[in-house]
């Protein structure tokens, strides 16, 4: 249990074992014998830090994960580190049953919203327990569509025979093993695997695997054996005609994401890098192992043997395996393909495109940023209405700091006269400016005036209080609350002992003001407000780092948290300028506890134009080079996958999706797969020697529009589906939502438009290649297909 909560086992382990840390010497190790009791008691050891055995360092990794690297030393043994884990059992029994009570806690008068230092990670882990049930099941559904489509069955009587159930396993399981192999190399290189990659990649790898499977298998299926032709020189002319395209399509989508590596977004970067790995490696296992499989699958098939049970043949009715087509490829043939070359239908539907599209640039700058922690919740989860609450109840955000670096002169007039906010400070200082952006928080987001250290130090050394006393022979510090005739006023109550201290005066207290803590007869005593706020370096000669505290307004929503901080910075940019324009030369920044957080969606727009445009431009070149400088053809696939993107962020607007590194990986993702929609299209229409532009791109169509269909579209509809009934608010609206997107607009995009733009603007053919073709299959059953 103690692994699942590193925050509190850290902190025992540092209160354990001090001198990791805080010193070179220990203070005990080990543990001794009985004599308070029944409890053991760490033994009296001033000695170093001694190494951690093996299981020491696997327990501490247990207990805090990430804490220790390499070979260590501890002021603990392995016994001790035991007893830790032990102890952590109560505080975590604790939480748990406090969590339940406050859950059946009932009052008609009392309504209690809650959270504890676990609630968070284990609201996380039921939601990602509660869908695991349902991923397993959208897998499922696209592992059964995927073997049970790839047969073609001619007669009843040949059920068992031609269907391809067991080669449909086998590329499932090609897909699977290159996202295997490419977790594998990764993570031997040393590269963390995050929750994206796991859940992201399957599902783009099944995608552009399982087309290229569709691809090869039903061209076979259409084609017919040549005379005289063996069967391993069938399968290579196939190859042959089909390689290429599946080259062209995953090396696109290999070198955009690798390209996208270069991104500055950590998910997007290691998304960026597995599935470039995972899609190369699925090719060169598609291109030798598949192919091998496909082999031994037709012998099968030839010999009559059964699908799976392959020792057991089949009736044999004499007339073996025919080539035929399969009914989506009829139907794309004779119906879908000419239906959409009417010369009526093809201004509408670039019409309606290009409707869509001004429709998604109107929008697509209205894309909200951001993403809402209530999201990442699952749907019935308490903590759900302790963040309604926050926004509702509370009067007050987050604290944020204003820090100014170390350097400045604290010890000067002027430089006081810099930072303080009281009387004879300036009317620009640190703290004036930050109570006059108080003033205006509806704008700023900052809700109060700032708590300023130095002028409550001001106010505390002053004569006129009894803050600051000494003791008179000893000269220490003598807190307010002490009844002494001993003790003393720091300064004199005179002219000169109410002005300001500075120089050495001014550091000589300090440490004294820092250490005081609040009591009745003196309330500015500053350990309470202030010890941390200060940081004094150089044996007390002067002051480093400073901090001046105040608070955010109430914020709801991720645009609040973004606005915030960027005023915050904002603020802090106009006193450091104002600083500098005095002569002081050190910066002021905002620091809030959920900037860390934010501080990525200052630069996701940025972010998002680069990786998208990396991925296009990358796709264009290994486009032209594979299609042999094909330019114009490279231009309009180009295009059409930029139109895709450019809907996607006009359906995030429709549905509500904000853009964020989730979103932005599956932004990567659909610019990949959207290859596949359109680049089988653009190269058969490049390879065709039809005449007319129309009978062209109707050709193309009719070839590659059935797998693609079959291919992607099906197989992924199905899984897609079944997400919208995850528990998770994120796999509904990041997955569920965004993949649906994406496949609809790819299979729109890819099987309707492009054909029709290259019916208008496709590049012309290329007249000798129209000849080579011609005299390649002239006399052969090849030559009826060309023109069919």
């Amino acid at each position: 249990m103690s692994a699942r909560h590193p925050a509190l086992g850290l902190l025992l382990l540092l209160l354990l074992c001090p001198a990791q840390v805080f010193s070179q010497s220990c203070v005990w190790y080990g543990e001794c014998g009985t004599a308070l009791g029944d409890k053991r008691y760490n033994c009296k050891y001033s000695g170093p830090p001694k190494p951690l055995p093996k299981d020491g360092y696997d327990l501490v990794q247990e207990l805090c994960p990430g804490f220790l690297f390499g070979d260590v030393s501890l002021c603990c043994d392995l016994q001790q580190l035991q007893t830790l884990k032990n102890n952590l059992q109560l505080p975590l029994q604790f939480l748990s049953r406090f969590i339940k009570f406050v859950e059946n806690y009932r009052n008609p008068n009392l309504t209690i919203s809650f959270i504890a230092e676990r609630s968070i990670e284990d609201e996380l882990n039921r939601e990602s327990k509660s869908d695991v049930f349902t991923i397993a099941i959208s897998y499922a559904i696209m592992f059964l569509y995927i073997s049970l489509a790839l047969g073609h069955i001619q007669r009843c009587s040949r059920l068992l025979v031609d269907s391809k159930i067991s080669l449909g396993i086998a590329g499932i399981l090609i897909v699977l093993s290159s996202v295997a192999c490419s977790l594998g190399i990764f993570s031997y290189m040393g590269m963390p695997l995050t929750l994206i990659v796991i859940e992201v990649i399957p599902f783009l790898v099944l995608a552009v695997g399982v087309d290229n499977i569709f691809i090869l298998v039903q061209t076979y299926q259409r084609d017919e054996r040549l005379q005289e032709e063996t069967l391993d020189q069938q399968l290579g002319r196939i190859l042959g005609e089909v390689a290429p395209t599946m080259f062209l399509s995953s090396f696109s989508e290999t070198s955009a994401f690798f390209f996208g590596a270069l991104s500055s977004v950590p998910a997007v970067h290691t998304f960026s890098l597995f599935a470039g790995m995972a899609v190369l490696i699925d090719f060169l296992l598609q291109i030798t192992c598949f192919v091998s499989l496909l082999g031994l699958d037709i012998k099968r098939q030839e010999k009559n043997r059964l699908d799976i049970l392959c020792c057991v043949r089949g009736a044999d009715d004499g007339r073996g395996i025919q080539a035929s087509e399969s009914y989506l490829f009829r139907f794309f043939k004779n119906s879908f393909a000419p239906l959409l070359m009417k010369d009526w239908l093809r201004p509408i539907v670039v019409a309606v495109f290009v409707g869509v599209l001004s429709f998604s640039i109107a929008v697509v700058n209205k894309v909200e940023i951001g993403l809402d922690q209530s999201l990442s919740m699952p749907n019935d989860s308490y903590v759900i209405d302790y963040f309604k609450s926050l926004g509702q109840y509370l009067h007050s955000g987050p604290p944020v700091y204003f820090v100014l670096e170390e350097g400045h002169n604290y010890a000067t007039h002027r430089g006081q006269n810099m930072v303080c906010g009281g009387v004879g400070c300036d009317n620009d200082s640190l703290v004036q400016q930050i109570f006059n952006a108080a003033e205006l928080d509806a704008y700023t987001r900052i809700g109060f005036a700032p708590s300023s250290w130095i002028d409550d130090y001001f106010d505390w050394i002053a004569p006129q209080s009894s803050c600051c006393r000494l003791y008179n022979a000893s000269q220490q510090f003598c807190n307010a609350s002490v009844i002494d005739p001993t003790c003393v006023r720091c300064r004199p109550l005179t002219a000169e002992g109410k002005q300001r201290p500075q120089g050495k005066e001014f550091m000589k207290f300090l440490p004294m003001f820092l250490s005081d803590n609040p009591n009745p007869k003196c309330g500015k005593g500053g350990h309470a407000a202030y010890g941390s706020a200060v940081n004094i370096i150089g044996d007390d000669t002067y002051v480093g780092a400073t901090y001046f505290m105040t608070y955010h307004t109430v914020l709801k929503t991720s645009a609040d948290y973004i606005d915030a901080m960027k005023k915050a910075q904002l603020v802090a940019s106009n006193i450091t300028e104002t600083m500098r324009s005095k002569g002081s030369n050190y910066r002021v920044f905002p620091y809030s506890v959920f900037y860390v957080f934010y501080e990525q969606y200052l630069t996701i727009i940025d972010d998002t134009i680069f990786n998208l445009s990396v991925s296009l431009g990358s796709i264009f070149l290994v486009t032209l080079v594979v299609l042999g400088c094909e330019l114009w053809s490279a231009v309009i696939m180009c295009i059409t996958i930029a139109m895709i993107l450019v809907n996607m962020f006009g359906v995030m607007w429709l549905w509500g999706i904000s853009l964020n590194a989730v979103s932005l990986v599956n932004l990567v993702m659909s610019c990949g797969i959207s290859v596949e929609f359109c680049s089988h299209i653009t190269r058969a229409f490049t390879m065709s020697t039809k005449g007319s532009r129309v009978s062209r791109a109707e050709e193309a169509l009719a070839h590659m529009g059935s797998s693609v269909f079959s291919g992607i579209t099906l197989t992924k509809f199905g899984g897609i589906v079944v997400l919208a009934f995850a528990k998770s608010q994120i796999f509904e609206i990041f997955y569920f939502r965004m993949y649906l997107a994406m496949v609809l607009l790819g299979a729109t995009h890819g099987l309707i438009f492009l054909p029709v733009l290259l019916s208008y603007v496709g590049p012309s053919v290329n007249k000798a290649k129209r000849q080579t073709t011609q005299e390649r299959y002239k006399g052969t059953e090849r030559e009826r297909l060309l023109n069919f």
